[in-house]
């Protein structure tokens, strides 16, 4: 579940947009297509790095058992 806090910013975000005129900045413009491109691009590479370092985290190492060197007298199949 979301906290509070973020629902609040979510719901305040387009009465925020609306304050802001359309001139107010220089150079503020619809990005063109190959930025856009590029930048669609990195974040699908992020993404994909992000989802690799999780499950190479997650994923259980295949070590060897450790009682493999023990000696066990009184149990079948283990001596």
């Amino acid at each position: 579940m979301a906290p509070s806090g973020v629902i609040l910013l979510l719901l305040l975000l387009p009465v925020a947009a609306a304050g802001v005129t359309p001139g107010s900045c220089s150079g503020c413009g619809p990005l063109s297509l190959p930025i856009l491109a590029g930048l669609m691009a990195a974040d699908a590479v992020v993404s994909l790095l992000i989802i690799a370092v999780v499950f190479v985290c997650a994923c259980p190492r295949h070590r060897p058992p450790l009682e493999d060197d023990k000696v066990y007298i009184n149990m079948l199949g283990r001596g």
